[in-house]
């Protein structure tokens, strides 16, 4: 019994069982991990779905929508299944990474080919499509203008259109007619299901641009990678940061000083600061162990500055520098204490006022006014 070949309905419910059952299973970079295995056995299920509607001829570009059968509707999402179980499976090195994304662009590919060969592509998504087959490395859902509100707007736009597709799916699979027949999913009415149906592959194909979108962003980052080492014993035979410091320290050419040899073609920080007859070689900068222990000290201080010295002692500074002017008011008739010890400042007091007298004695009051006398 086990040797019967599967048919393709019983293929396909076990390939959408183990896609689902990824969700459960904690991801692993390991090739041979749990996670890794389960992603390539669902990927060769969705395949052998694929050679098996080949083989039946399910799938021509002679048929039109209506030709074909509502249950051979799902069957139309296996390259897209396909495409995101790809892009699922840990890779080690952006060159196999690179390898995958060709290999899911391809299957993405397939999948909307098959949705235009059945005209199931609305005049939005034909449009993309027409945009993604001009250039596909450059294809992108936003905008390309550099404004980034428009940007923005772009992301939002599509953001809203890919949660109203969610709403109207979620909906029509609510409906009691959906699942009234027999209890499972699909087995009510044929044009609600049909219905159902077009609108996963309408919510998918939002989807897919999107996914071919981020496909081209991560090949530009990928691009950027370093090239692989042509040495592969030594990339995956590495000694940790211990050991190579060992290595490096029993070197006699190795040093820990700024002022080492330099590297290759003069470049980078290194090299001897001064020439033997004392001309500088690079920038340098001279330090101090007080400024490295005041700056150590500063590491944890506030961002503001704190006081120095309290308002007393503030005043008491500006009264010493002469920035403070005392008397006026009240105080400028108070008169201080004479000091009956100091008798030359007691004379000079006595000395002003007999001049005083004196001067009020030749002058009397009224003597200078003598204009208007009759």
């Amino acid at each position: 019994m086990d040797d019967q070949p599967r048919s393709l309905k019983t293929t396909f419910a076990d390939a959408e069982s183990k896609r689902l059952a990824l969700a459960n299973i904690p991801f692993s970079p390991s090739a041979s991990s749990d996670y890794s295995l389960a992603v390539n056995a669902a990927i060769s299920d969705y395949q052998h779905c694929l050679d098996l509607i080949s083989a039946a001829s399910l799938f021509s570009p002679n048929e039109s929508l209506d030709d074909l059968a509502t249950s051979s509707l799902p069957f139309l999402l296996i390259n897209y299944h396909l495409a995101e179980l790809i892009q699922k499976q840990p890779t080690t090195n952006p060159q196999s990474r690179k390898a995958l994304l060709s290999s899911a662009r391809t299957a993405y590919e397939q999948f909307l080919t098959l949705l235009q060969d059945y005209s199931l592509l609305s005049p939005t998504y034909l449009k993309l499509h027409e945009s993604y087959l001009s250039s596909p490395t450059a294809f992108s859902t936003v905008s390309s203008s550099s404004d980034p509100s428009v940007r923005r707007n772009a992301k939002i736009s599509s953001f809203q259109t890919e949660k109203s597709l969610r709403q109207k799916l979620e909906y029509l699979r609510q409906n009691p007619q959906y699942s009234s027949e027999d209890g499972g999913g699909g087995g009510g009415d044929d044009d609600l299901v049909r219905e159902v149906h077009l609108a996963n592959l309408e919510y998918h194909t939002h989807l897919t641009f999107n996914a071919l979108d981020s496909l081209n962003r991560e090949l530009e980052i990928l691009a950027l990678a370093p090239p692989p080492s042509s040495d592969p014993a030594a990339s995956s035979d590495r000694p940790d940061s211990d050991s190579r410091r060992r290595q490096l320290s029993s070197d006699k050419s190795y040093t820990d000083r700024l002022d080492g040899p330099k590297t290759l073609g003069g470049l980078g920080r290194g090299g001897p600061l001064l020439s033997a007859q004392g001309k500088p070689l690079q920038p340098f900068t001279l330090t101090t162990t007080k400024n490295r222990q005041e700056l150590a000290k500063g590491v944890f201080r506030p961002g503001h500055n704190l006081p120095t010295m309290t308002i007393d002692e503030y005043l008491e500074e500006e009264r010493r520098r002469g920035g403070i002017i005392e008397g006026g008011g009240e105080a400028s008739g108070v008169r201080p204490e004479p000091d009956e010890d100091d008798y030359e400042k007691a004379d000079a007091e006595t000395m002003k006022a007999r001049a005083w007298d004196e001067f009020v004695e030749a002058n009397p009051k009224g003597s200078g006014n003598t204009l208007n006398r009759g």
